[in-house]
């Protein structure tokens, strides 16, 4: 008869064998991979298009849990799209913008500060001088049409090959779309307006990615707004505002919840519309309230949400550790001891440690083999 010790190692044994296949499956899956995004998926283009300021992300501490460097990536580390490229066998995509790259296994078109949404939609909604916009989606499309010759030069036939054996990941988008009007003092009520034009949009760059080629697409949705310490600094919500147990504010997270919601309607709508073409909804929402609901399961302290890179704001915000005048790579500002034990990084922006858990949760629940 086996012992109780005996029946934990076979258990454990299982365990490793299932995590082992699934590692095997998953190595090969893909040609190659496109990721299209903001700067929760920027691996280089903002500072490859030669910025004439000091940028932050291009300064430690940025980059220096994995990279050991500076990368223009927003974290100390890893990415999602970095993520699943190892899990896929595949390199880091180079971003598409550095020169004398080779795109043989893909492109980063993702770029800090993207929209979904153009420059000139803002423009006309008097919110030119509030957004960043270094690239909005159709824009990284149009770039991605202009990198063609690099991924496939020969036949139609040859292209639709590549691209069929690839994964394309769009997103997220929708998040600077909606700090445009929120940073510019608009609220949430006149927020909402812009949703229904933030979702087509999307929806919209994900019909042109298929007639490109595209038949693999994995479409993440926004996080949790009201955890973010950017927002929590700024804003003073009563005392009822806040989640008993995780301290994020409850109202702007259920407007990312909402936002969600409608882009899951928009891509049931495009299923039938595209019989041929896989489009998996990424949940980026629920891993980050996972990580304030139930921190130790992932390694992370127990605290309210704190930016591991930063400096205390005022006092009545200091647990925050956010500070818009001494943001991280700043002066005044310093990195924590162990970002492994964070899930936000800067106040804005993930740890390479919770991209991790959150690349692990897409693939697992879009069937990619992760």
């Amino acid at each position: 008869m086996v012992g109780a010790r005996g029946m934990v190692l076979a258990v454990l044994a299982v365990a490793i064998l299932a995590g082992a296949e699934a590692d095997a499956n998953a190595k090969g899956k893909y040609r190659a991979l496109f990721n299209f995004g903001d700067s929760l998926a920027d691996a280089g283009n903002l500072i490859a298009t030669g910025v004439d300021f000091r940028l932050a992300t291009a300064q430690l501490p940025y980059g220096q849990t994995y990279f050991e460097r500076p990368t223009g990536r927003c974290s100390d580390g890893r990415l999602v799209i970095d993520h699943l490229a190892q899990a896929f066998g595949l390199p880091f995509l180079p971003p598409s913008k550095v020169k004398n790259s080779s795109f043989a296994h893909g492109a980063n078109f993702a770029i800090t500060g993207a929209t979904a949404l153009d420059t000139p939609y803002f423009e006309a909604k008097g919110l030119g001088a509030v957004v960043w916009n270094s690239g909005a989606l159709l824009t990284q499309i149009q770039w991605f049409r202009d990198l063609k010759p690099f991924f496939c030069n020969s036949t139609k036939e040859e292209c639709d090959r590549f691209y069929a054996n690839s994964l394309f990941v769009v997103g997220e988008f929708g998040g600077n779309d909606y700090n445009a009007p929120l940073f510019a003092g608009k609220g949430l009520e006149e927020v909402y307006k812009f949703m229904p034009d933030v979702i087509q949009a999307i929806s919209d760059g994900i019909e042109q990615l298929i007639a490109e080629g595209a038949r693999e697409l994995i479409v993440p949705g926004v996080m949790p707004t009201g955890c973010f310490p950017v927002y929590l600094n700024m804003l003073n919500e009563p005392a009822d505002g806040y989640g008993s147990r995780s301290g994020c504010v409850r109202r702007y997270n259920t407007f990312s919840w909402v936002h969600n919601a409608h882009l899951k309607r928009a891509l049931e709508k495009l299923r039938p519309k595209h019989p041929n073409v896989r489009i998996i909804y990424g949940d980026y929402y629920t891993p980050v309230v996972q990580f304030m609901l139930e921190p130790e399961k992932f390694g992370f302290y127990k605290q309210l949400p704190r930016a591991c890179c930063g400096a205390p704001g005022s006092v009545a915000k200091a647990a925050y550790n956010f500070n818009v005048t001494a943001k991280c790579g700043e002066p005044g500002a310093t990195a924590c001891a162990d970002p492994t034990t964070h899930w936000n990084w800067d106040g804005i922006h993930l740890t390479e440690a919770a991209y991790g858990h959150i690349a692990k949760a897409v693939g697992f629940k879009g069937g990619i083999g992760l």
